[in-house]
């Protein structure tokens, strides 16, 4: 049954339709039977929790607290249905936009800025979460993915390392070298990829005139193209790849059909290339909204619902803006830990020259600031 879903081709996966109605599947639906209606209302929570987070954060940029910010808005399911089903043990490498994923992952919310801000060159201990940090260098995270999948079969243990990146990344070399390697060698790995249909000002169908899901089984990876709006069919089609990587059949590879409804980053201008016609027919198929239909539906969208995931947004959002303008200024010579995992003398070089020229703008002992200078900066 599950070789049989990841292996043959489907044009779209669906189980909820942007009107909010449950479409049966018989090969998906066993993966998503145990999901409640309270399971359902929790990632409710998620989604509408993350885009609250999207949001505070542009505008946190906006405002000049933030040097940069790559929006997730309108690809809240697609991260929070994968993320959701990921054990503890499980590894994930992402891209720079799964910043829902790192919330599900338990990133400390004010973590999720601090790079953002220039506070760090990390915002968390990749062990603590079983996340590795963003990588900015598209597709990379594809290489370490499938690295430390060949390390789990050495290891003997059942996890699962999962690579998340955009339609973009699948014109990299990277990607494709890492799908070789995986395939070869039966790794335990998962490509996600987020086909949002935008690398920055280039359309999705520049790069393909196929669907990316396509690609896959060309190396010897199944492959299934989902609806990425849908939070159900995310679900089962990530479980359906964890469940064939652990039982030992190898990578697999999922396309998730969303939209990149807010900019690539908040210094991209999106109506220079998009015509605001395709995003009003994308902003119809919300996947917020899409959940929202379905609770409805079932009589499970309550006042009480409403007001506590409302709450919820509300105290995610002060606590995040009030993190971030509090984050302290990081200690110059620290731009220097954990460059190396051990000392060396080029280093150490370095630093005693940068203290050097820091210590120069400290004034004589007795001397008088000039106006405008004053310590180390």
């Amino acid at each position: 049954m599950v070789q049989t879903v990841l292996e043959t081709q489907q044009d779209f996966v669906q189980l909820v339709t942007p009107d909010g109605i449950r479409v049966p599947n018989p090969e998906l639906d066993p993966w998503v039977a145990k999901v409640t209606g309270e399971q359902l209302a929790a990632l409710y929570e998620d989604m509408v929790v993350v885009r609250r987070i999207d949001t505070e954060a542009t505008a946190l940029q906006r405002q000049g607290e933030l040097g940069l910010w790559p929006p997730l808005l309108g690809q809240e399911a697609a991260q929070i249905g994968s993320a959701r089903v990921l054990r503890s043990d499980d590894f994930v490498f992402s891209s720079y936009r799964e910043n829902a994923v790192a919330y599900c992952r338990g990133v400390e919310l004010t973590d999720i800025l601090r790079v953002w801000r220039g506070n760090a060159q990390a915002g968390w201990n990749p062990y603590d979460i079983g996340m590795a940090a963003p990588a900015i260098i598209i597709g990379a995270q594809t290489l370490h993915a499938t690295g430390y999948a060949m390390g789990c079969v050495a290891d003997g243990v059942d996890s699962v390392a999962v690579a998340y990146f955009g339609d973009g990344a699948t014109s990299e070399g990277d990607v494709n070298e890492a799908m070789v390697f995986a395939a070869s060698f039966q790794a335990p790995v998962v490509f996600f990829c987020q086909n949002n249909h935008w690398a920055i000002s280039e359309p999705v169908r520049l790069q393909s005139s196929k669907h990316l899901s396509d690609r896959a089984p060309g190396f010897g990876i199944p492959s299934m193209r989902v609806d990425g709006n849908d939070v159900l069919a995310v679900m089962a089609a990530t479980r359906i790849a964890l469940d064939r990587a652990r039982t030992g059949g190898g990578p697999s590879f999922i396309e998730a059909v969303t939209y990149r409804m807010g900019p690539h980053t908040t210094a991209d201008d999106p109506t220079r290339y998009r015509d605001a016609a395709e995003l009003e027919a994308w902003r119809a198929k919300d996947p917020i909204l899409r959940l929202r239909r379905l609770l409805e539906s079932e009589g499970l969208f309550t006042p009480e619902l409403e007001k506590k995931t409302t709450a919820k947004a509300d105290a995610v959002a002060a606590e995040i803006r009030a993190g971030c303008i509090n984050l302290p200024d990081p200690e110059p010579l620290t731009v220097f830990d954990n460059v190396y995992t051990t000392p060396n003398a080029t280093l150490a070089r370095q630093r005693a020259e940068y203290a050097a020229y820091l210590a120069s703008f400290a004034p004589e002992p007795g001397a008088a600031s000039a106006p405008g200078t004053g310590g180390a900066s």
